[in-house]
């Protein structure tokens, strides 16, 4: 048996078996029915992997679908009373008063709110990060708003003194977005990083705070800017969604945080809180359900040790993540990748410039990443990748 066969066939049996063996490490005990959607098949053309959009294989709870079920049945109604209960219910976990809270339509319809209310300002303009989540670009875009792109530092991390130079050299009103974990590069910010600048409270600035991925975060050096939210600053508004860790990504539930006067202008750019009836009833059920929080974390974080194995057997160099992504360096532009990947019926991640050699890939069940492992493995004894 030739060298390469013998690594094929060697960690194919290791990541098959790791695949079969993560059941038991995972907190079955207090999380008695899986969700029904998780066993593996092997993928096909018409039915690949999807590890491209940062979505939570597992799917919803199953309390969290029997909700929803059970709503379309009243989808004829509006859904008020859910919708109010929601609202209370994350105020109350926030320690916020009503008017600090917006419901939303996923958060990006929040990135969309504040860039439409702050666009009718004289002067403004948006400073981000050149490598970060594409929302905030779009939205400014789309209101004529200027964006100031501020490159990354070594390993694609964030240039907050960057950004603060940005905003310090504009004589106009800044709106600063950083998402943290940022997305695609899965890193996390140090808040020792961000909050002196926000308490700084610099003139004519407001911070705009994407955590989609905060729940997944175990890094000490995270600090949600809820807290300073609460302590009173009017700087900062808090975008939150429930499409990671709860597996709502096409329920579209989301929530902004943050001080009146911001809430009130982000209000009038949306059409009210009216979310759909099966959105809010399984957003409330999936907030009490603790189990499949602790679930999907550690589903999530065993997949995130199958796939960091396996780049650090074949010497893949990755950015450590705190998200259920992971994004690491290829040695061929990602388009290349991409194609590669679809020939097996893998799906992974677009191209996000300038990173243009790096690829993105979710982090499907623990089953699933064993055999995207696995054709990984056999790829790089290929030499195709």
């Amino acid at each position: 048996m030739s060298n390469s066969l013998a690594l094929r066939r060697r960690t194919f049996l290791n990541f098959g078996l790791l695949g079969a063996a993560v059941s038991a490490a995972l907190p079955v005990k207090a999380f008695a029915q899986a969700p029904a959607n998780v066993s593996f098949i092997a993928p096909t053309a018409d039915n690949p992997i999807r590890i491209n959009f940062n979505e939570n294989a597992l799917g919803m709870s199953p309390s969290a679908q029997a909700a929803a079920r059970d709503a379309v049945a009243k989808g004829n109604r509006y859904a008020k009373a859910e919708i109010t209960q929601l609202h209370t219910k994350l105020c109350d976990m926030y320690n916020v008063p009503k008017n600090f809270l917006l419901l939303t339509d996923g958060s990006s319809e929040g990135i969309r709110a504040l860039l439409g209310a702050y666009s009718r300002l004289p002067k403004v303009q948006l400073v981000i990060p050149e490598l970060t989540y594409g929302d905030g670009e779009h939205f400014a875009n789309l209101y004529n708003v200027p964006v100031v792109k501020v490159p990354m530092l070594a390993d694609w991390k964030v240039d907050v003194a960057g950004l603060k130079k940005a905003v310090d050299g504009f004589d106009g009103f800044s709106i600063v977005y950083f998402v943290n974990p940022n997305n695609p590069t899965s890193t996390v910010t140090p808040a020792s990083e961000i909050e002196l600048w926000v308490k700084s409270k610099p003139d004519n600035t407001l911070f705009i705070a994407d955590e989609a991925y905060a729940e997944y975060v175990s890094d000490p050096n995270f600090k949600s800017m809820a807290n300073l939210i609460q302590d009173g600053l009017d700087n900062v508004v808090l975008l939150k969604t429930f499409s990671k860790l709860y597996a709502m990504a096409g329920m579209r539930v989301g929530f902004a945080v943050g001080a009146p006067a911001i809430i009130k202008m982000m209000k009038d750019q949306v059409a009210g809180e009216k979310l759909n009836y099966p959105g809010v009833t399984a957003a409330l059920v999936s907030l009490d359900d603790e189990p499949f929080q602790e679930y999907s974390r550690a589903s999530n974080l065993e997949s995130r040790k199958i796939l960091a194995s396996c780049f650090d057997k074949l010497g893949v160099k990755y950015l450590p993540s705190s998200t259920n992504f992971m994004f690491f360096e290829l040695n061929e532009p990602i388009h290349a990748f991409q194609k590669k990947m679809a020939a097996r019926n893998i799906l992974v991640g677009r191209p996000f410039p300038p990173a243009m050699t790096w690829c993105r890939i979710s982090l499907g069940t623990p089953q699933e990443m064993a055999y995207v492992a696995n054709e990984l493995t056999k790829m790089r004894a290929e030499g195709v990748f």
